[in-house]
């Protein structure tokens, strides 16, 4: 059902039809760069975050390139709380995309989205579209826009390092 929402959402953009939708799963990174036939690092991976807002438990979805991980130091600097991932069955409840398809699309009024700034060095990136064989190319500023990204933040560092 979540690739339906977000082939809603994208519509007001005219882009639901270009929602490329595959045989074979793009559930990680790396699924998502053979099947799409790109590097790794243009897949944007959203990771979906628990916080809280006014004491209520919630999510907040941070899109990154598919190369990185979340730097928790980096995080808490900038959020001033502990990075603490949802679990599948918070994701999907918070997010209403199953992990795998978790996307910074069509999402539930009050979570906020950012991009982490790993994502501007490409021309264009890959996110998913809410299925975990889904995916459209979109540049930094159509990524900004149907995101509605709150802002681009640092917080993240290469795999490895």
């Amino acid at each position: 059902m979540s690739i339906e929402s977000v082939c809603q959402y994208l519509a007001r953009w005219g882009r639901d039809k270009d929602i490329i939708v595959m045989e074979e799963s793009t559930a990680t990174v790396a699924l998502a760069a053979a099947a799409l036939g790109v590097i790794p690092a243009r897949i944007a991976k959203s990771i979906s975050l628990r916080v809280e807002k006014d004491g209520v438990p919630a999510a907040m979805v941070v899109v990154t390139a598919g190369d990185v991980k979340l730097d928790n130091r980096k995080y808490k600097d900038r959020f001033d709380l502990k990075a603490k991932m949802l679990s599948p069955g918070e994701a999907l409840e918070y997010t209403g995309h199953a992990v795998g398809g978790v996307c910074p699309f069509a999402l539930p009024p009050g979570v906020e989205v950012y991009l982490d700034v790993s994502l501007q060095r490409f021309q264009t990136v890959y996110p998913a579209c809410g299925s975990g064989n889904s995916a459209i190319e979109l540049t930094m500023d159509e990524l900004k826009e149907y995101s509605a990204s709150l802002d681009w933040v640092d917080v993240c560092a290469p795999i490895g390092a």
